[in-house]
């Protein structure tokens, strides 16, 4: 489940185009029927500790309290 929620978002930060902070994100994954409440109960933990993973393992970065973007690789020079 944790998988498919990092998916969700980074779709949702893919089709925004932009930064958006988690709440956003959150929001957007919901009406759009890629985070089922029923089937993940506590949205806001397992999100959260989506986006964090997903920081950590390099799909995503951090751009400010709360907000998140999709990681883009570095040019190589």
């Amino acid at each position: 489940m944790p998988d498919d929620v990092l998916d969700a978002a980074i779709a949702v930060l893919g089709e925004a185009g932009e930064p958006l902070h988690w709440t956003v994100i959150q929001d957007r994954a919901l009406r759009s029927g890629r985070i089922d409440p029923f089937a993940t109960p506590d949205v806001r933990k397992v999100l959260l500790g989506a986006l964090r993973r997903g920081v950590r393992e390099g799909s995503l970065r951090a751009a400010g309290t709360g907000v998140y973007e999709i990681a883009v690789p570095a040019a190589d020079s």
